[in-house]
C-alpha cells in the first residue's frame, strides 16, 4: 500500500497547479498525486504557515515538506532566512525543487531524508505538519530527535488536530522539552511550540 509518506510513488503523476496566498505572498505550487494534500493547502498547514514564529535571519527546517508550501512561503516572506526542506517521498522532493524554481526562491533547497537521517547542522526552528497517518511512533521520533538539530533557544513548531492525536503530541513535546504552548487554534487544529532551553 502506497502512502504520501512512502519513499517511492508508483502511481501516475498527475499535476495540479494552485496559487494560494500564504504569509502575505501569492505562491505558485505544483501539487501531484502520491503527495500529501493535492490541489489545495490543508487547513493545518495553512494555520502553521500563517502563525509560526520566524525571525528574519533564521535557519529553518521544514521537516516532511511535501511539495513545499511551508518552506517556500516562509523563504519568500523571510528572504534573509535559509530554508531546508526535506521529505522521505522522492516525488515530494522533486515537486519541492520544481516549486522553488517556479517561485524564483534563492534561499531554500530541498533534499530527500528519512526524518533526520541526512540532516546536518542546527536550526533556529523546525517546522512540521507531522504525518499522523504514518503512526504515533514516527511523530514521536520527529519530536524527540528535534532536540539534536535545534540551536539553543530554538523552536519546534508543529500543527495537529487537537482531538485527533494532537493532545498526545503536545504532551510528548512537553515531556521532551519541558515546555509547550499553543500559539494558534482554528478548525480543530492547533499550533504547538516548544523551546530548547
Amino acid at each position: 500500500m502506497e502512502h504520501y509518506y512512502s519513499e517511492k510513488q508508483t502511481s501516475n503523476l498527475r499535476i495540479t497547479e494552485i496559487e494560494p496566498n500564504l504569509r502575505g505572498n501569492l505562491i505558485k505550487l505544483k501539487t501531484g498525486s502520491g503527495v500529501f494534500s493535492i490541489g489545495k493547502i490543508d487547513k493545518g498547514t495553512k494555520l502553521l504557515i500563517e502563525t509560526c514564529i520566524i525571525e528574519q535571519d533564521w535557519k529553518i527546517l521544514d521537516l516532511g515538506c511535501g511539495y513545499g508550501p511551508i518552506g517556500i512561503s516562509l523563504a519568500k516572506a523571510f528572504p534573509q532566512s535559509e530554508v531546508l526542506m526535506t521529505d522521505i517521498n522522492e516525488r515530494a522532493v522533486r515537486l519541492s525543487r520544481d516549486n522553488i524554481e517556479l517561485n524564483s526562491i534563492k534561499n531554500a533547497s530541498a533534499k530527500k531524508s528519512n526524518l533526520y537521517e541526512k540532516i546536518e547542522g542546527k536550526f533556529n526552528t523546525i517546522i512540521t505538519n507531522p504525518p499522523q497517518f504514518a503512526g504515533r511512533d514516527i511523530c514521536y521520533e520527529m519530536i524527540e530527535k528535534a532536540k539534536d538539530h535545534l540551536e539553543k533557544d530554538g523552536l519546534l513548531q508543529l500543527v495537529a488536530r487537537h482531538n485527533k492525536g494532537g493532545k498526545q503530541l503536545e504532551k510528548k513535546m512537553n515531556e521532551v522539552f519541558g515546555n509547550v504552548m499553543d500559539i494558534a487554534k482554528k478548525s480543530g487544529y492547533r499550533v504547538y511550540v516548544s523551546r530548547l532551553l
